[in-house]
């Protein structure tokens, strides 16, 4: 019943709010492994670790964090959909799985620009969909992304595979400006931080999903 509801919550988004939504089903069960690679394979024994995730929608890949937040770790939902963040909330007190770590985690219904914390995160998850967004603000998301990054910390997120090569040939001039950019932008990060790319084809388009490192100095 859970899924039912995560399903209809998305749709209805999707239809009201395509370019905040950018997808057309919540995210496979193996893009969410990706996206929360690094944090699953953290050492038994480590220090507890601040997680954030951003543009987590209904949850999809929040559902595998939340299995992998353990005591004393601290995790933070930003979401700017006020219907997901309630979705989100509830799961937190309903489902039994969330519910374990309700008391570590706060979602909080902003856009990431407006979004301040008391410290800064080991890791940062963020499904928001760069592709449909001004080239403007994909550079100011990404100074956030870091901004909120430990040093040594983890940012990972995705996109779906080739979806600007493909839109840059078909699209009008205006078009293919704004995606050369966010490419630009992208591509620097990613040329210098990036430590690995998964590509995920059980998904619904398939995605790759980018993991970039924060210099430790």
């Amino acid at each position: 019943m859970s899924s039912l509801k995560e399903y209809a919550t998305f749709f209805g988004q999707f239809r009201e709010r395509f370019e905040t939504t950018g997808a057309i089903a919540p995210s496979s069960r193996f893009l969410a492994r990706s996206m929360t690679r690094y944090l699953r394979a953290r050492p038994a024994d480590g220090p507890p670790v601040r997680v954030l995730e951003i543009g987590p929608g209904t949850g999809a890949v929040t559902g595998t964090i939340v299995k992998h937040i353990r005591e004393n770790d601290r995790f933070d939902l930003v979401e700017l959909n006020e219907a997901f963040a309630d979705h989100l909330k509830q799961r937190f007190e309903t489902n039994t799985v969330w519910n374990r770590v309700a008391n570590q985690s706060t979602v909080h219904v902003a856009p990431l620009q407006e979004f301040s914390s008391d410290g800064p995160y080991d890791f940062v998850i963020s499904g928001l969909p760069l592709n449909n967004f001004p080239a403007d603000l994909v550079d100011d998301i990404f100074e956030h992304y870091f901004k909120h990054l430990l040093p040594g910390g983890i940012l990972s997120y995705f996109e779906y595979q080739f979806v600007r090569s493909i839109r840059t040939r078909i699209g009008a001039k205006s078009e293919r400006a704004r995606l050369k950019s966010i490419d630009k932008t992208m591509g620097d990060y990613c040329s210098k931080q990036r430590i690995r790319r998964d590509w995920i084809f059980p998904n619904i388009p398939p995605a790759w999903v980018q993991h970039l490192q924060k210099p430790e100095d």
